[in-house]
């Protein structure tokens, strides 16, 4: 009988000290990137992704295209632009343009007498950021970006003006040289956003691929980190609390007083 009890109380100890030792140097190879998660977690939930994409800083104007002002014909433009593809009929503020694509790059004429637009000068990109911004900010600079683009601004949207506005979380509006519109919309909320969601997903270049080695392999610690702990939970919470219980269970009262049974069982 001694050996059996010897050997189930050792048992409980080897498994508790073995969970100690489990949770004790995985939190302390994690525990920092369970705070990250908590923070950027918290910052991402607590601001609307619709301000955070910029939605509040651009105004939608309905312009309807007049067909009457469609005076250059297609015909005249394909014939100036043979290898002219997908073409469209858009507004350019309050002008009537053709959109087209040649070889990926994007062209716009004017669509009433076929004059190229495109790319734009900086006077016409500061009309459109104007024409669009929801804001009462002055505009503070404009620049032409046409390579080595900054991680806001996605290459395919290249040449592109930056607009920047003085107004509170920087706001800039991206028009895009070749086609005119609006391409990318940001503030310093959007920036922080953007670096938030880096480390929540641990991919520190360009935010992209959420299913990388290095977040699966820390995921995977943090839950034995987490069964460790629930462990240590039993043995430190539950189990003491239940042992309590059941020895005050197992009390016998005698002259009104509760007096333990012995092994014997006898008073």
């Amino acid at each position: 009988m001694e050996k059996v009890t010897i050997k189930t109380v050792r048992k409980p100890q080897k498994l508790f000290k073995i969970s100690h030792k489990v949770h004790k140097w995985l939190m302390l190879f994690i525990g920092v990137q369970f705070v990250i998660w908590s923070v950027t977690g918290a910052y991402m939930v607590f601001f609307d992704i619709d301000y955070i994409h910029g939605d509040s800083l651009i105004v939608n104007h309905q312009t309807k295209i007049k067909p009457e002002k469609l005076t250059y014909p297609t015909q005249a433009l394909f014939q100036q632009y043979p290898q002219a593809e997908n073409l469209s009929v858009g507004m350019l503020i309050n002008r009537e343009v053709y959109r087209f694509n040649i070889d990926k790059q994007k062209f716009m004429v004017d669509a009433t007498n076929g004059q190229q637009l495109s790319p734009i000068a900086e006077s016409s990109a500061l009309a459109v950021a104007k024409h669009f911004y929801s804001g009462d900010g002055e505009v503070i600079n404009a620049k032409l970006i046409t390579e080595n683009p900054p991680f806001e601004l996605s290459s395919r949207h290249l040449p592109a003006w930056r607009i920047n506005f003085d107004n509170f979380g920087s706001p800039a509006l991206y028009i895009s040289a070749n086609s005119g519109k609006v391409v990318t919309k940001r503030h310093e909320f959007w920036r922080l956003f953007d670096w938030m969601f880096r480390f929540h997903v641990m991919d520190y270049d360009d935010g992209e691929n959420v299913s990388n080695w290095f977040l699966f392999i820390i995921a995977l610690l943090a839950q034995f980190a987490v069964l460790s702990g629930l462990v240590l939970t039993y043995f430190k919470v539950i189990k003491p609390a239940f042992t309590n219980n059941k020895k005050r269970g197992n009390s016998a009262t005698f002259n009104g007083q509760d007096k333990p049974l012995n092994n014997g069982g006898e008073s």
